[in-house]
């Protein structure tokens, strides 16, 4: 009973406490520099835990604390048996705890390389970020990237938590020398405030109460500055925007649109635009389910009832008619790669922003960020946890404001569309209006037009398989006995397009990337005239066949996977390539050091080892026929 009314009392304070509102901040840093430690220190010292969470606490310390008999504070954090029996943070944990000034939310993110991405997510949320530093090992490469990366995702303020002071003898001269090697380097990344201080959070020193052992330093503790920073973003007072989440429409008398204000504030009356069409009308409700409110402001969830119905759906943007966000399909943004799989420029991903997703491509990569020197430098892919600036381009406009002015209407997530994961986080800086003059143009003769005279529905016919499967050998076959029954076809064939208009392209991922990608926007101008385009290429990634199906419209992409056995491949070797791949004298192979991802619902399957390629061509002809493609 005595532990359930303290566990009560802590709650009201926690409901009561902050005259400064809510401060969302993380721990970050390298590996080993007491992130999850400060945060037990202040969750301890802040009177925050109960009897049986520190009998408990006391139990893990003994079986996988590293601090002798004493308490391990880093155990409340590390709640995964994964990170106790390591010793190590691997996923984000939040924590919440309060004092008289001001209530707290708490990220403790992983230090390790390879949870960057677990370090991008607490700071996307957090307003300030707590950089720990080993006062033995000074700045390292994790330090630089996390600083980074908690710029990138917009945080203004940083403390330099200069921590395990008390192993370096709670050196004055230590401390003042990794803060200038610190601050040299951070210093052209914009933050608003950098606040360096000393501590133990071992021990407390400095962290909720002075310490003796570093007199020296007259700054605030860490939980004084805390309470007194000020993180006020005027989100307010930014343009109205709200994506709509979803149509609320329970009954035929009631029509509203539900999501977040993200950022500024509405009225009833108020006039609204949505962003992408630019049709307009007037607030006439804010609905919620404790009743209508007068007013609606950043952070609240609710529906706004407009004066008349409008064409609105899950994905728009409402925003203030008088400041609309831009509208593009292309523009700039920051993007953190997350995934293991390299960033190729020219591939296909989802891209989600808000509460609209559309298929996106990285139209070209402008530079990667060297994390130990923040420096810009030339790139043609982006590895895993790397930072790079990009040109994307979306499959539709979509309604944006710069990252730095509106986090949430300039935050986005890549997608990849196999695997469905996440694969890279993006801010956007800007968009790219180089186009803006370019339009496209109306053309009098159309592709239905142009299909009519020729008497046949044009289609690409994509032929992919490995090196000798024979694609070559069957197109070549179908476009003879299409040609013969008076069809209008074309041809575009790996070998021969390599010999112009891609002769400039070798073998790399990214380059084979790039190589569909030019084939894809030429077979859709050959579709666009009316022909039967057979292409004979390799393709090796699903992904780039899924963006060249994606060009033309339904029904107009026939995936035929010519599914020969790689042991025959290798016995036909027509070219000698397989031969020199095995000598190493042919670098990324498909086959042997560069993957074949299989069609995994093609159109049609051919395998060339158990029937000859003139009855595969028939029946490639025959679909086309009983699919009436040809007239």
């Amino acid at each position: 009973m005595e532990n359930q009314e303290t566990r009560a009392a802590v709650m009201e304070r926690l409901t009561q406490s902050g005259g400064h509102g809510v401060l969302r901040f993380l721990t970050c840093g390298s590996v080993d520099d007491g992130k999850s430690t400060l945060i037990g220190r202040l969750l301890y010292d802040s009177k925050l835990l109960f009897e049986d969470q520190l009998s408990v606490l006391a139990r893990d310390s003994r079986k996988h604390g590293t601090v002798g008999e004493e308490i391990d504070f880093a155990l409340l954090l590390d709640g995964l048996e994964a990170e106790r029996e390591q010793g190590i943070t691997i996923d984000v944990a939040y924590r919440y705890f309060a004092t008289e000034k001001r209530k707290f939310v708490v990220a403790d993110t992983p230090g390790h390389e390879q949870y960057t991405r677990n370090m991008a997510t607490g700071a996307s949320t957090a307003d300030v970020a707590v950089m720990m530093i080993d006062a033995r090992k000074g700045v390292l490469i994790q330090t630089l990237r996390h600083t980074y990366i908690a710029r990138m995702m917009g945080i203004r303020h940083i403390v330099l938590a200069v921590n395990k002071m008390d192993l370096v003898e709670h050196s004055r001269g230590r401390f003042h020398e990794i803060v200038a090697e610190y601050m040299k380097s951070a210093e052209d990344l914009g933050f608003e405030t950098i606040t360096p201080i000393p501590m133990s959070a071992r021990y407390g020193e400095n962290v909720t109460m002075r310490s003796e052992s570093m007199s020296w330093h007259t700054g605030p503790t860490l939980i004084e500055h805390l309470e007194e920073l000020d993180i006020s973003a005027d989100i307010e007072n930014e343009p109205f925007r709200m994506p709509v989440q979803w149509v609320n429409r329970p009954n035929l008398n009631f029509r509203g649109y539900s999501g977040v204000v993200v950022s500024g504030s509405i009225k009833p009356g108020d006039a609204i635009i949505v962003a992408k069409s630019g049709t307009a009308a007037n607030v006439s409700r804010i609905v919620t389910a404790d009743g209508d409110l007068d007013e609606a402001v950043a952070g609240d969830s609710v529906t706004l009832v407009l004066n008349h119905e409008m064409d609105i759906s899950r994905g728009d943007v409402l925003c203030a008619a008088e400041e609309r966000p831009e509208v593009s399909d292309q523009f700039a943004a920051e993007i953190l790669w997350m995934n293991q799989d390299d960033l190729l420029p020219g591939r296909s991903y989802l891209l989600k922003i808000g509460t609209a997703t559309t298929p996106a491509t990285i139209s070209s990569l402008r530079h990667r960020v060297d994390v130990n020197t923040y420096e810009k430098q030339p790139c043609r892919k982006l590895e895993m946890n790397g930072i790079g600036m990009c040109n994307v381009s979306t499959a539709q406009p979509i309604a944006f404001d710069p990252y730095h002015k509106i986090r949430d209407m300039g935050a986005f997530i890549l997608i990849d569309r196999f695997t469905n994961q996440t694969v890279g986080a993006g801010m956007i800086e800007f968009g790219l209006r180089r186009a803006s003059n370019i339009h496209h143009h109306a053309m009098t003769v159309t592709k239905a037009a142009r299909s009519q005279i020729k008497a046949q529905k044009p289609a690409v016919l994509w032929f992919t398989g490995l090196s000798g499967a024979g694609k070559s050998t069957v197109a070549n076959l179908v476009e003879q006995k299409l040609a013969l029954a008076g069809h209008h076809t074309y041809s575009l064939d790996g070998d021969n397009v390599r010999h112009g208009l891609n002769r400039d392209l070798g073998f790399t991922d990214e380059d084979r990337v790039e190589n569909i990608r030019r084939i894809g926007e030429v077979g859709r101008l050959f579709v666009e005239a009316g022909l039967l385009v057979t292409c004979s290429f390799i393709s090796p990634f699903r992904s780039e066949r899924q963006m060249v199906r994606e060009l033309v419209e339904a029904n107009e992409f026939i995936e035929v996977f010519v599914d020969t056995p790689l042991e025959v491949c290798i016995q036909r070797d027509p070219k000698g390539l397989y031969k020199k791949a095995k000598a190493g004298e042919i670098k990324n192979f498909t086959g042997f050091d560069s993957p074949y991802e299989a069609p995994e619902n093609p159109e049609l399957r051919i395998d060339t080892s158990e029937i000859s390629a003139e009855d595969a061509a028939d029946q490639v002809v025959a679909y086309l026929r009983e699919t009436g493609r040809l007239g």
